[in-house]
This record gives C-alpha cells, structure tokens and sequence, in this order.
C-alpha cells in the first residue's frame, strides 16, 4: 500500500519545517517500515488527520485494531510517548507498545471519526472539560516535559516581532504572561493542545483525549483553549463576546480554576495563535483568532 500524506498534513508542516527537513518527502518509506516491523495490516490512512502527524488505522497480527501514529522530531513525539505512559489510559489514549523507534507510537483504536465536537455546543464542552480533568495530574518526579513558562517564552519571543498592525494585543497578552507567571498556582501534567476534537468515543470509556503536546503547569493555561472552540461560530454570532464571557465563567467554575487566570491565558494563547496564523499566511485565521482576543 501506498502511503500517502494527507495535504492538510503536507501544508502545516510545511509551514513550520526548518531548512533541509525532508520527513514528509521520506513518510512513505517511515510509515512502510513501521508498518512491516509490527506485522500490521493497514485499513486507511486517516483523512484529513492532524497537522502533525500521519494516523494510519492499522490491525495487528492478531487482529486487534490499533492507531499507528507517525510524526517528525519537532513535533515531540517522545513527550507524547511519555504522557501517555504517565496517564496509563486514565482520561486518554493507550499506548500498546513501549518504546520501538522514536516518532512511532502504537495507540489503541478508538472512534476515530467521533469527537465530542460532534455534539451539541453546551454537551461537547461539558464533555470535554470532564476529559481534561481526568488528565491534571500530578508530574512524574523526574519529568523532562517542558514548562508552560518555557513554551510560552519561546512563544513570546517571536511575538514581539509581530507587525505594528497587533501591537496593542501583542502587548496586552505579554503583559497577561508576565503577571500570570509572577505568582503561579500548583502545577500539573497538562495536555497541551487540548481542544473538543482531541476527544474522541472510545469502548473502555466514552470519550478519552488524544495527540497531547504536553506542558507542566497551572490548569488554566490548558482550559484556555478550549475557551476558543468553535471560534467561528463565536465570530459568526452577534452575541459572540457575551457567549465568550459566559463560556470562560463556566468552564472556570465547573474546573475551579480562577477566572482572571483563564481569561488571562486565553487572551495569551489566542493572540500567540493569530500572530503565528499571519506569520504563515492564514489571514482568515488571523482574523478570527485576533478578533477573539479583542473580546478579553
């Protein structure tokens, strides 16, 4: 069987690919490979998948079915790998296999076309913040997993080189950073890219969490881009500042998380995500993401 990366795939790797990367030109032979090491069966390639890695809906030797997930070193695969062993299926995902080769994990077959995005606004969101609660769990001791003050200063450092055009929400989300870190609450395992469609249906649990870039820190920087879901829709509707509001009091309620906090990150994570949006040439992204931000 061919392996075929999805195009969605194939532009949003490209838009963060560094000089001479050439994982999604050596894809086909990586996902033959793994494939022929674990004597898998392939039944498709997941369409449209991820922005980070290639899914491929596989069946082991046995015929048990089971997710093969191929994905470059830049998206951190390993930290995946680690989360996932740490969670050992609590809230998220399996893993069915312990380390093989890196970028290459073997997960448990869930539903893969039914997330809780599938639901109605206010059940997908109740759902969704009953899967993340599940994953807030205290760090390994020894963890190597990068901190949210970490990620976010790399994430700052390239903001500040945005155009005059987003300087007011630049500033403001900086600004947000800074006070939110000066005094930070206890610290957790955070999924870290967490939104309705990273759950999905599953047999041993009605929805568990999936494609976690892990983060250590406060709550809320996790629950804040789930505050952002839907975004279109958010624009769409002429009472889209006020649902927002009323969607951050919610969630911070239903989590106990502190509101102020969560506002704060969501305006960080909001800007930070339509400033790197007009980096890579999505303006309508751009805009709907900023026009969000302009709401907090």
């Amino acid at each position: 069987m061919a392996f075929e990366p999805p195009q969605r795939l194939v532009r949003a790797l490209g838009e963060s690919a560094p000089d001479g990367d050439d994982w999604v030109e050596r894809l086909p032979e990586i996902a033959g490979q793994a494939v022929a090491l674990r004597e898998l069966t392939v039944e498709r390639v997941q369409v449209p998948g991820g922005r980070s890695s290639l899914v491929l809906l596989v069946r082991r030797a046995d015929g048990t079915p089971a997710v093969l997930k191929l994905a470059p070193a830049r998206a951190r695969p390993e930290s995946e790998r680690a989360a996932l062993a740490h969670w050992a299926g609590r809230g998220a995902v399996q893993l069915l296999e312990p380390f093989v080769a890196e970028g290459v994990l073997l997960l448990e077959r869930l539903h893969p076309d039914v997330s809780v995005r599938s639901l109605p606004e206010a059940k997908a969101l109740l759902e969704a913040a009953g899967a993340l609660r599940r994953l807030w769990v205290e760090p390994p001791g020894d963890h190597v997993f990068e901190t949210v003050a970490e990620r976010t200063g790399r994430q700052a450092a390239v903001m500040r080189g945005a155009s005059a055009e987003v300087a007011g929400l630049v500033s403001a989300a900086l600004d947000a950073r800074e006070s939110l870190l000066a005094a930070p609450p206890e610290e957790r395992l955070l999924h870290g890219t967490f939104r309705q469609s990273k759950v999905l249906s599953g047999v041993r649990s009605p929805w568990l969490a999936v494609g976690p870039d892990p983060v250590v820190g406060e709550c809320a920087f996790d629950l804040a881009r789930l505050v952002r879901d839907r975004v279109e829709d958010l624009i769409a509707s002429p009472s889209g500042a006020a649902t927002t509001r009323r969607r951050i009091k919610r969630l911070a309620e239903s989590l106990e998380v502190d509101q102020e906090r969560l506002r704060g990150w969501t305006l960080f994570r909001a800007v930070e995500s339509g400033v790197r949006a007009l980096r890579v040439g999505r303006p309508k992204d751009a805009e709907l993401l900023l026009e969000f931000a302009g709401w907090l």
